[in-house]
């Protein structure tokens, strides 16, 4: 079982930034996929960003060029650095994990993932 905590969200005004992190309970990212996801109130569960365990790598478009996902191995972290950050960014941040590659078709679908955090809020006011 893979346990995952989030931590970082926060307020923040437009413009700002934001790191999220997301520690897992044992080393996995040399062979599971990973993602980003955020929900907002009365939305559906959306994909910001994801990595393959194979090190490819996708983003939304509404944060290409914004987010940016990283790890570190030896923190067993994956980061979600968040700059100019929008009021349309609100929402709870999730991490999530599967075992195996993702594709280009499928890193933006929760279903496809079998491990979920809890969840960290973050709040863009204009």
């Amino acid at each position: 079982q893979v346990q995952l905590v989030e931590s970082g969200g926060g307020s923040v005004q437009a413009g700002g930034s934001l790191t999220l992190s997301c520690v897992a309970s044992a080393y996995i990212y040399s062979t599971y996929s990973m993602g980003w996801f955020r929900q907002a109130p009365g939305k559906e569960r959306e994909g910001v960003g994801g990595i393959s365990s194979d090190g490819r790598m996708w983003y939304a478009d509404s944060v290409k060029g914004r987010f940016t996902i990283s790890q570190d191995n030896a923190k067993n972290t994956l980061y979600l650095q968040m700059n100019s950050l929008k009021p349309e960014d609100t929402g709870m941040y999730y991490c999530a994990a599967k075992p195996g590659p993702l594709s280009w078709w499928s890193w933006g679908h929760h279903s496809y993932y079998n491990y979920w955090g809890q969840g960290t809020q973050v709040t863009v006011s204009s």
